[in-house]
């Protein structure tokens, strides 16, 4: 008589051998054993189980309710360091920071006439200032030998106008922007621009773009140089801002104005890769304001506010009509 037992485990396998002792039975018997049958990839198999610290979502209730005195018992009871404030600024070597020994601009400028006082007085006081460009112009080219004053402003006009048009779409045009301004220019020529629509054209150059300023400076260390260059534009241009409800803010799609910009260009000149970017941009003090911004706002509803006295008033009055 043949019994074929399948056994879980060696427990139950023990306790049935012993109950068949007596008996002539030929038992043939497949235990299967928590053990797996190979040995091979064992560490492999342990590693399948991962054993996760569930989260403690009260945690942070607890340390906030907690003294400074509790907080710094249960960090060194926990092994956590002290929190320590941190007064760290971003640092870029791209760029600089600033617009050093900034160009200013002659009062009236773009308005006086060459054969008028005004613009004989402007003509004097830029003669002055040209001689220490000149010597800037110079270092500029040690580092920088395709460098030129004269073919510089048709360079500066390319980057100029290709920065404004990706305004029309900045975030299709991010990567650009970051190739055509510098770090410092960015926020500033960004700013507020979040679920806005711009709509930018250029129409003409009243005048040709010419330098005006150069200016070079180290920082750190005399051999990081950096140079910068203000260039003149005259132009005339439409600007458009819609907020996000497709309401005009600022400017007009068909009115063209005439626009007076001194754009400063700088460039790296320690680092052989560095380009020409725009840097930041000069306003005039003497420059009139610009358009208000149109704001669209909600109405908020205010609760109504009776008069008793005029509430007084109209019921006297409608008693002696009736009357």
């Amino acid at each position: 008589m043949a019994f074929h037992v399948r056994l879980l485990s060696r427990r139950i396998f023990d306790q049935t051998l012993r109950g068949h002792k007596s008996s002539n039975a030929c038992i043939h018997t497949t235990a299967v054993l928590d053990k797996h049958y190979n040995p091979k990839f064992r560490k492999e198999r342990w590693q399948k189980t991962y054993k996760i610290d569930k989260p403690d979502y009260d945690k942070l209730r607890r340390e906030s309710n907690m003294t400074m005195e509790e907080l710094r018992s249960h960090t060194k009871k926990t092994g956590q360091p002290p929190p320590r404030t941190f007064k760290e600024k971003d640092l870029t070597i791209s760029a600089s920071g600033t617009i050093f020994e900034p160009y200013v601009p002659p009062e009236g400028d773009g308005r006086s006439s060459l054969l008028s006082g005004e613009g004989t007085k402007q003509k004097f006081t830029e003669f002055e200032k040209k001689g220490k460009s000149y010597m800037q112009t110079r270092k500029i080219r040690q580092f920088d030998e395709d460098f030129n004053v004269k073919t510089f402003p048709d360079i500066a006009d390319a980057i100029y106008k290709e920065a404004n048009f990706c305004l029309n779409d900045i975030k299709a045009n991010e990567e650009k922007l970051h190739e055509l301004v510098s770090e410092k220019a960015y926020p500033e020529l960004t700013w507020n621009f979040n679920l806005k629509t711009v709509k930018w054209d250029f129409i003409e150059s009243l005048e040709p773009p010419r330098v005006v300023h150069v200016r070079t400076l180290d920082m750190l260390s005399k051999d990081n140089v950096y140079g910068q260059v203000t260039v003149r534009f005259h132009t005339r241009q439409t600007l458009a801002v819609y907020d996000r409800f497709g309401r005009l803010m600022y400017g007009s799609e068909n009115m063209v104005r005439d626009v007076l910009d001194y754009v400063v260009f700088e460039k790296h000149l320690s680092n052989e890769y560095g380009i020409w970017r725009i840097h930041g941009k000069i306003v005039p003090s003497w420059l009139p304001s610009t358009q208000p911004v149109y704001r669209t706002l909600r109405k908020p509803n205010f609760p109504e506010v009776k008069d008793e006295k005029s509430d007084k008033e109209t019921s006297e009055a409608v008693a002696v009509a009736q009357s």
